[in-house]
């Protein structure tokens, strides 16, 4: 079974966290949820779900981990200016590992500077964001390219989340 790493931040969407850390784990994966501080408490943004911080990106590697999903909401944003979660992503990219990120998570991609000559979908008022970090923007609820797996919304969660097991 794969081992998948979570971003996450305060501000989540909620179901966009739970989703599909519910399924990757109800499949027999196993699950990391790596925030910015070991054991800090992050909070949806419609207060329907609240997890912990269990590593740190600090204490983290991505040669430990066989996938990355990048839950949407506000977490990218407040993920995106730290170094090391920069340097967690691009080295799982160098590794051509699985990257799944929905609504938001793509500016975590475009802060990496890992989006030039992808193919990508994200939540849709970004789509400019996407296309000027070097993207080509589908409006698609998933579009797959090589390790990445994209999304737009919480509607898109179940295309979403049948890609990502598909690659786990």
């Amino acid at each position: 079974m794969s081992k998948v790493a979570f971003l996450l931040a305060n501000a989540f969407e909620d179901s966009e966290m739970k989703v599909p850390y519910d399924e990757v784990n109800k499949a027999g994966h196993e699950t990391d949820i790596i925030g910015l501080q070991k054991g800090e408490t992050l909070k949806g943004k419609n207060g329907k779900a609240t997890y912990t911080a269990e590593k740190s990106i600090s204490e983290v590697h991505a040669a430990d981990y066989d996938a990355v999903v990048i839950p949407g909401g506000s977490s990218p944003e407040n993920l995106r200016l730290d170094p090391d979660i920069l340097k967690f992503v691009k080295e799982m990219n160098g590794s051509k590992k699985p990257i799944a990120a929905i609504c938001h998570g793509p500016q975590i991609l475009a802060s990496a500077d890992l989006l030039k000559d992808r193919t990508i979908t994200s939540y849709p008022p970004l789509q400019d964001d996407m296309v000027n970090a070097g993207a080509e923007f589908k409006d698609e609820e998933v579009v797959v390219d090589g390790n990445y797996i994209t999304s737009r919304t919480p509607k898109d969660e179940p295309a979403f989340v049948r890609e990502l097991l598909k690659v786990l």
